[in-house]
C-alpha cells in the first residue's frame, strides 16, 4: 500500500504553533521530494513548502521566516513547523510526495488547521 497519513492540525489562536507530521509507507521515501500544500474553501491549492531529496528547500512567500519544513528519512517521515499563525492560514494541509523522474506524485488526505481567537 502506497500511503501517506498527515496528522497534528487542530485548532490554534493567532499567534500560535504548530507542528504537521507526514508518515508515508508502501515506497521508497528518501527517492522522493516532498511538499506541504493548502486548500482553503473557495480556493485553489496552494504549495506551501518543498525539500528535495539533498534538503534543500522552499517556500511560498508568504510562509518565509514562519514555517520550516524537514524530513526524517530514517522515520519516513516529512514535518511542517509552523509559527505566527495568522487566521488566514487557516486551510486543509495535505502531503505530497514526487519522484522527479518517474513523474508520480503521492497525496495524503489532508488535515485540517484551523487559526481563530
Amino acid at each position: 500500500q502506497l500511503h501517506l497519513v498527515e496528522s497534528g492540525g487542530g485548532l490554534v489562536q493567532p499567534g500560535g504553533s504548530l507542528r504537521l507530521s507526514c508518515a508515508a509507507s508502501g515506497f521508497t521515501f528518501s527517492w522522493y521530494a516532498m511538499s506541504w500544500y493548502r486548500q482553503a474553501p473557495g480556493k485553489e491549492r496552494e504549495l506551501v513548502a518543498a525539500i528535495t531529496r539533498a534538503e534543500d528547500t522552499n517556500y511560498a512567500d508568504s510562509m518565509k521566516g514562519r514555517f520550516t519544513i524537514s524530513r526524517d528519512n530514517a522515520k519516513n517521515t516529512a514535518y511542517l513547523q509552523m509559527n505566527s499563525l495568522k487566521p488566514e492560514d487557516t486551510a486543509v494541509y495535505y502531503c505530497n510526495a514526487k519522484h522527479d523522474y518517474l513523474r508520480i506524485n503521492y497525496w495524503g488526505q489532508g488535515t485540517q488547521v484551523t487559526v481563530s481567537s
